[in-house]
């Protein structure tokens, strides 16, 4: 099997090779964890031939015996070699009840070396957070990147190659499917099927399966849309589904752990704070949010929204909706004293449009870069300091 490096994830890792510390990889499922897992155990053997590597994949029937921690435990002494190093990589170990427990022992024993990946936010969450306090790092995994799309389908950067990536997103399975419209919908359909029975009805006894249905359909009709549990909840209803404003944050808080969708919380640019009511939601994979609904030409808008987003994440920005004022900036980007506000819009055909995308970030009076992304052909230059950036340069950021 040929594996396609992803060098943003390896760098992220690297520094924690041989540390005391649990490296916990977490994402969507098949957003490639477990590949990534192969890449860093041909990274180990690069740098240490000798290493001992113990390898759990709890999606496979060889490791079903391993379900409690004691088990765990067993096996990875059963497999250990005392005078080398022990890696130890463990796939979906949220599987295994109280796993904590024994990471948390292999951890405190210097021939140990952990890794370990999660499709479940609450993986690192309430007395398992307090367990591993400061003894390890979390690195979120998500689809191929746009610069990774390209690598893995082997296409250079140009419309055609950015409209497939709009259109079937990022899964890296997409590499055995030539996007085939109907094969490769049909994969992410039984995709989206298999997580949402799996990672949301399963693990959180959700009881409707219906519903949580017309509640993704609605997010994907939405997407980057200002919402609140009470006007989703108001909107089913009108469609003669009862769905109460508790149920639906608890279903929505669902998705966010599966890392099926995201929530962006709005934050105030003037009074730096963040408002509690009146987010937006995107897709982690802009594949699987038109295998829900479709890919349609009149949401290229909001699927170009989603993946400046999902870029922004994938470089570690900490984003917000930005409130100015009664003026709405799409994105606030935070990362290391670094802030980036951004404006999406798919066209610039108007002087209106243009007043409107640029006027807003010309009204913002500090210094932090400021860009309007669009699909225009001829994006560039700036106007009075504000940035306009093709989308296609922008994913070079």
């Amino acid at each position: 099997m040929k594996l396609f490096p992803r060098h943003t994830y390896i760098e992220k890792i690297r520094p924690y090779f041989n540390k005391n510390i649990i490296k916990v990889l977490t994402g969507q499922r098949r957003c490639g964890k477990s590949y990534l897992m192969m890449l860093l155990q041909n990274e180990i053997k690069t740098a240490d031939p000798l290493s001992n590597i113990i390898y759990i994949n709890k999606e496979k029937i060889a490791f079903d015996h391993i379900r409690t921690y004691k088990d765990l435990y067993d096996f990875i002494r059963q497999q250990s070699v005392d005078d080398r190093q022990n890696i130890v990589m463990v796939d979906e170990i949220q599987e295994i009840e109280s796993f904590e427990r024994a990471i948390r022992d292999l951890n405190e024993d210097h021939r140990y070396d952990v890794f370990c990946t999660g499709s479940n936010a609450t993986l690192l969450s309430g007395e398992l957070a307090t367990l591993l306090s400061g003894r390890y790092i979390e690195i979120n995994i998500h689809s191929l990147s746009y610069n990774e799309f390209l690598s893995f389908h082997k296409l250079q950067s140009s419309m055609d190659s950015l409209k497939k990536y709009l259109q079937f997103g990022g899964m890296p399975y997409l590499i055995n499917f030539n996007f085939e419209t109907d094969v490769v919908f049909g994969y992410l359909k039984t995709l989206h099927d298999s997580v949402v029975l799996r990672d949301v009805v399963g693990t959180n006894n959700l009881r409707d399966i219906n519903l949580l249905e017309r509640l993704l359909l609605f997010l994907a009709d939405n997407t980057g849309s200002l919402l609140t549990a009470s006007n989703i909840s108001a909107y089913l209803k009108s469609q003669k589904i009862k769905m109460s404003i508790n149920t639906v944050m608890n279903y929505l808080k669902a998705l966010e752990n599966a890392f099926i969708i995201h929530r962006v919380s709005r934050f105030d640019i003037i009074g730096k704070k963040i408002f509690e009511i009146n987010d937006k939601y995107y897709f982690e994979d802009t594949g699987i949010r038109n295998a829900i609904i479709g890919f349609r030409q009149q949401d290229i808008g909001k699927i170009l929204e989603n993946i400046v987003y999902k870029h922004l994440k994938i470089r570690d920005y900490k984003v917000y909706v930005g409130k100015y004022k009664n003026l709405e900036i799409d994105f606030v980007a935070q990362k290391s004293g670094e802030t980036l506000y951004i404006q999406v819009v798919y066209l610039l055909p108007t002087k209106e449009t243009r007043d409107r995308e640029f006027g807003n970030l010309l009204k913002i009076s500090d210094n932090y870069r400021k860009i309007v992304v669009s699909m225009d052909e001829f994006a560039q230059g700036n106007v009075d300091g504000i940035e306009h950036l093709h989308i296609l340069d922008f994913l070079k950021i």
